[in-house]
């Protein structure tokens, strides 16, 4: 089997994790674990696997662990807020309020929301239908936002629908804060500090509902999910992330997002966790024909 195919593997197997995500965290958000403990368990368990995994591959020097520069720390700082507390905590405590389809359609808008802030921070020309795309995109987004009821213990799907649109904007900036420091540094040494910070970030926020869980209260299904959605969801997706990024151009991992809302509602209508409605299919459908006009071509860079 060669390499291109493993990482092809590798990238779907993230997208039927991610989608698994949505509704195996919705079953133990808020009934066991309130949305900002679970944060913090998720993020103190993943900051502990990435600084023993980045030691064991620099003692057994598969990886090189070139210091960090001072000057770097203070966007390692902006990856944390952005890429890990207000990334989490807002996609927790908005799943916790809406369904998992409709969480997992709004998350596709993370491309058109990525050439956005490239359009404002990093000055690029967008193409005409790109601009088309982005109004698309972003209409379908509010339209899910604002008439995309859902039933079952979805509590109130528009303030969920809202935050999770948040969360999706602030993955987006991560993405562009993180890409000077994935080209200057091997991404074990610099994701430890991110998920590090991000730890001390979330601390404050879920510290009193982590104190709060009854332990003894869980059944063995949901230490399971619990286990899931820390080991498999942060730790292991982020493993096979990069080992598609060394086979595959990066438009061609991105396009993978898209499948996440396909596993996402496979997985929750197979279990009786949501339903599909009008408005979540053509919500879906603009966002998607949006999304395929903003990343159709590419953005054209100013000489």
């Amino acid at each position: 089997m060669s390499k291109r195919t493993l990482a092809l593997i590798g990238a779907t197997m993230v997208s039927i994790i991610y989608g698994m995500t949505f509704t195996i965290a919705k079953d133990v958000m808020p009934q066991y674990v309130q949305p900002y403990g679970f944060i913090l368990i998720r993020v103190g368990i993943s900051a502990l696997l990435f600084w023993i995994a980045a030691f064991l591959m620099n003692r057994t020097n598969l990886v090189p662990m070139q210091p960090i520069a001072n000057a770097d720390f203070p966007r390692i700082a902006a990856a944390a807020f952005f890429g890990v507390a207000l990334n989490m905590l807002t996609f927790f405590k908005g799943l916790s309020y809406t369904s998992p389809i409709s969480a997992s359609v709004i998350m596709v808008t993370t491309p058109i929301i990525v050439l956005i802030l490239s359009a404002i921070l990093l000055k690029e020309r967008m193409l005409k239908r790109s601009i088309f795309g982005i109004v698309l995109g972003l209409a379908g987004t509010a339209m899910l936002i604002l008439y995309g009821k859902s039933v079952g213990n979805a509590t109130n799907a528009n303030l969920g629908n809202f935050l999770v649109f948040v969360n999706a904007a602030s993955y987006g900036l991560y993405l562009i804060i993180v890409k000077k420091l994935m080209d200057k540094y091997n991404a074990f040494n610099f994701v430890k500090w991110i998920y590090l910070f991000g730890f001390l970030m979330v601390l404050p926020f879920g510290w009193n509902e982590f104190a709060e869980v009854d332990w003894s209260l869980m059944p063995n299904t949901i230490w399971w999910k619990i286990a899931f959605v820390v080991v498999l969801s942060t730790f292991v997706t982020y493993l096979l992330n990069l080992v598609s990024m060394r086979e595959l151009k990066p438009t061609t991992v991105a396009v993978f997002i898209y499948l996440q809302p396909v596993f996402a509602a496979i997985f929750a209508i197979g279990l009786g966790k949501d339903h599909l409605t009008w408005v979540k299919i053509a919500s879906a459908a603009v966002i998607f024909l949006g999304v395929a006009l903003v990343t159709s071509k590419k953005t054209v860079k100013p000489a």
